[in-house]
């Protein structure tokens, strides 16, 4: 099962390109909603008599109660411990005989579970996780064991792990108002202190079909699968499902900085996070400029940063950019650098202030501005070779508030970025005070037996499972 802190705008862009249906572009998925209210999006991918299929709540760990962080979480972990009429931990068991995988995930916006499977072993899932969407059986014994698993996850995976501890503290720093700034994995002293009414309450009050989207892509037709989404989930209840509220980013007065020096850490590197609009709060119509704009700084070898820093300068291994619009509320712009070994911090990143002050002034040239959002429209090419895409874009998107429309509409709002939305883009968002900066550090007075590398990307996935 896993927990994630917001994705990665390659896939974003390879998903999205991949959703136009009246020009048959990748998925071309179509949609129905039963008459309870859960919405049905079907991504028809006859290569393989494989389907992927997944079911998204409209609840994370940003819906969780002040004081109650990692409820979502354990709830994800509680909800394999079985129904009437499927005994404590044989879900996944049941799903394996019969040839398939599942797991689950948690963000700050959706909770996910999914099972991919040969064509005709569907039928079986969708059975079992209509089952556990209304019948899920939790005693006293079951929630501590779980309990006890969640506590060690966050031991093992963020404890244990000096960039996810990092990480963790600059989103709590970045948010002021917002409830992003608690982690998706929780606070272990909240974590300890959840109760089984607690994760009773949340399931009653988030775990209902109106609030669900049930996404399957594979060897399918929507005409084939109306009637069993109908059998088996359609004859589900509503749920009186209360409204989703972020609240809203007060104005940013002050740069924070976070230093984290650990024994763990064989080798520095320096990150920064700037708030940003995103496709559910905030200035949307920046969304997709800033998703050119991240490919521009740092997409890759011939992005500025990488240029500047790894190639002309030689004072950085490695430099990315990373911008992910769908959330609820306002999200983040990433930047992260690893220096070459020997070149200070501070020098590391009085070059890369210099580069955005270079981009701030100058800005970019309507040819490079063409290269990136040629590169993001090629790259979403490939989406159409995996099953697993396909939901997951309409899963992410769906339970934040983008309609299957805008999915859908992604190619021409990346074609219509120009130069001018990509500069007042950049303006907007590189903002020194809206910014938190993170050095991460070895310890010199630690032993240097203790120390191990942390690499950066694993602190920077979008959950957790």
């Amino acid at each position: 099962m896993t927990t994630f802190p917001r994705f990665c705008t390659l896939l974003l862009g390879l998903s999205l390109l991949a959703a136009a249906p009246a020009q048959a572009r990748v998925f071309d998925p179509e949609t129905f909603t039963l008459a309870n209210g859960m919405q049905v999006v079907v991504i028809a991918n006859h290569r393989v008599p494989i389907v992927s299929h997944m079911v998204w709540y409209k609840v994370g760990a940003a819906d969780e109660e002040p004081g109650k962080s990692g409820l979502a979480h354990l709830l994800e972990h509680l909800m394999f411990k079985g129904t009437p009429s499927i005994p404590p931990g044989e879900f996944s068991k049941i799903v394996a005989r019969n040839g398939g995988r599942d797991n689950a995930f948690t963000t700050a916006d959706y909770t996910g579970y999914y099972q991919n499977v040969a064509a005709d072993r569907l039928e079986l899932v969708m059975k079992m996780e209509a089952d556990r969407m209304k019948n899920l059986v939790l005693d006293e014994a079951n929630f501590r064991t779980e309990l006890a698993v969640v506590r060690e996850e966050r031991r093992s995976r963020t404890d244990s792990n000096p960039a996810a501890l990092l990480y963790e503290q600059m989103e709590a720093a970045l948010y002021l108002n917002s409830p992003y700034h608690r982690p998706v994995i929780g606070w272990d002293s909240e974590i300890a202190a959840l109760s089984l009414d607690d994760a009773l309450a949340f399931y009653r009050r988030w775990y209902a079909p109106n609030n669900a989207i049930l996404v399957i892509a594979g060897d399918v037709t929507a005409a084939s699968i109306r009637p069993l989404a109908e059998k088996y989930y359609g004859t589900l209840e509503r749920a009186d499902t209360p409204p989703r509220q972020r609240t809203q980013e007060p104005p940013a007065h002050a740069e924070r900085r976070v230093t984290l020096k650990d024994g763990r850490v064989a080798e520095p590197s320096w990150t920064r996070l700037y708030l940003a609009p995103s496709l559910g709060a905030g200035k949307r119509e920046l969304a997709y400029p800033l998703e050119v704009l991240a490919d521009l700084v740092g997409g890759g070898a011939t992005s500025r940063l990488y240029r500047s820093l790894v190639v002309d300068k030689g004072v950085a291994a490695a430099a990315d950019a990373a911008y992910d619009p769908t959330a609820l509320g306002e999200t983040s712009f990433r930047l992260s650098v690893v220096p070459r070994p020997g070149v200070p911090l501070d020098k590391l990143e009085a070059v890369i202030d210099q580069e955005l002050a270079r981009i701030l002034k100058d800005g970019f040239s309507a040819e490079e501005i063409e290269r990136a959002k040629s590169r993001l429209k090629a790259s979403a090419a490939y989406g159409r070779d995996s099953l697993h895409t396909g939901a997951q874009t309409f899963g992410e998107a769906l339970t934040c508030g983008v309609s299957v429309d805008e999915v859908e509409a992604w190619p021409e709002r990346i074609a219509a970025v120009t130069p001018e939305l990509v500069a007042a883009a950049a303006k907007a968002v590189f903002e020194p005070k809206a910014s938190v900066t993170g050095l991460l550090l070895p310890d010199a007075n630690a032993p240097k037996d203790s120390r191990s590398r942390a690499p950066l990307p694993s602190a920077f996935t979008k959950g957790v499972h």
